[in-house]
């Protein structure tokens, strides 16, 4: 079995649970960031929406993208999940939208070249996806001058979880040399790469990196995703990064 098609048999089985689990977390009426919901009106990451082709990769119920039809974006979602892409229609019906949602790997996504201004994910499909395969389609979607941006996990993040004890550790427990694919016991395969190699990709597609966000919550944050004691290590080590890399014109 492919890694795709591993993950696209997790994300099926799990993605009732993880809707019910986190619909108020990451429900809320205004675009918002990450493990602890930071508003976009201060991070500021994707900036003015309207009139923009933008496209998510890795939707899930499309919470992203329905806010950003509100402000006047024209949203594609993306999932690997035929699941996930059922509680997204469910949520397009209900606000009365109705933008395209594409069953498909991020890794290669049915949609001709150069078809958007921005591709995104808000810890999508790009800690399930190969960057060596999602990065370079990225670039292939997007129009000149465009913007790629994405939050998700950071090398210290993988390196201090320590699986046995599932928890997050202070002590390094996995190589940073050598980054790239890591299988839970009981999880899916996820991805995540050492910052040179990061930085190796985008070059080597065409990016220029404009800003690496690394997150810090602020004081009273709260998650669904993360323990009390996690978000604490969060304000130590920097558990959760946002890219902003942008295609060279």
């Amino acid at each position: 079995m492919s890694d795709f098609e591993q993950n696209r048999a997790f994300w099926d089985s799990h993605s009732d649970e993880y809707q019910e689990t986190h619909r108020q977390h990451i429900g809320r009426p205004e675009l918002r960031w990450g493990l602890w919901q930071l508003p976009e009106s201060d991070l500021r990451i994707l900036g003015e929406v309207s009139g923009k082709d933008v496209l998510e990769l890795g939707c899930g119920a499309a919470q992203w993208s329905i806010l950003l039809a509100g402000l006047g974006a024209r949203p594609v979602g993306v999932d690997n999940s035929a699941r996930q892409l059922e509680h997204a229609r469910e949520a397009l019906a209900a606000a009365g939208l109705d933008f395209p949602l594409i069953h498909a790997p991020a890794e290669s996504v049915p949609l001709p070249d150069a078809s958007f201004d921005v591709v995104f994910a808000d810890h999508g499909a790009n800690r399930f996806a190969d960057p060596y395969a999602w990065v370079p389609e990225a670039a292939r979607l997007l129009r000149p001058g465009g913007l790629l941006a994405f939050s998700g996990s950071t090398p210290f993040e993988v390196m201090c979880w320590n699986e046995p004890a599932d928890r997050m550790d202070a002590e390094l427990h996995l190589d940073y040399f050598g980054l790239h694919r890591i299988e839970e016991s009981d999880g899916p395969v996820q991805f995540e790469l050492p910052y040179g190699e990061w930085i190796r990709r985008f070059r080597a597609n065409g990016f220029e990196i404009e800003e690496l966000r690394e997150i810090q919550p602020p004081p009273g944050a709260e998650s669904t995703y993360r323990t009390a004691e996690e978000t604490e290590w969060a304000r130590r080590w920097p558990m959760e990064q946002i890219w902003m890399v942008r295609k060279g014109r």
